[in-house]
């Protein structure tokens, strides 16, 4: 029997996650969103939501490769977050 490719399986133990911290909220008001490997915090409306619309673009790409976070090298992640936030 072949063991499976490394793509193919989840790291046991290992978990990685996004976290997301906006800094420019001056209204006062404590943005909070939370999603599959993805924390947001703080920043304007405008920030939280392309920090959210990234989050979001970066899981697609994750699933279209087949991939978890905790999977992908530094290499791919940063390749991944750039086209995912339109850089």
């Amino acid at each position: 029997m072949k063991p499976l490719k490394k793509s193919a399986r989840k790291p046991k133990g290992k978990k990685a996650m996004l976290l997301g911290v906006g800094l420019d909220n001056k209204d006062g008001h404590v943005r909070v969103t939370r999603g599959e490997n993805f924390q947001l915090v703080g920043g304007s409306k405008e920030t939280h939501e392309v920090m959210q619309e990234g989050a979001v673009k970066i899981n697609e790409e994750l699933k279209k490769r087949g991939k978890h976070l905790e999977e992908v090298t530094k290499k791919e992640f940063i390749e991944i977050a750039s086209k995912a936030m339109g850089k």
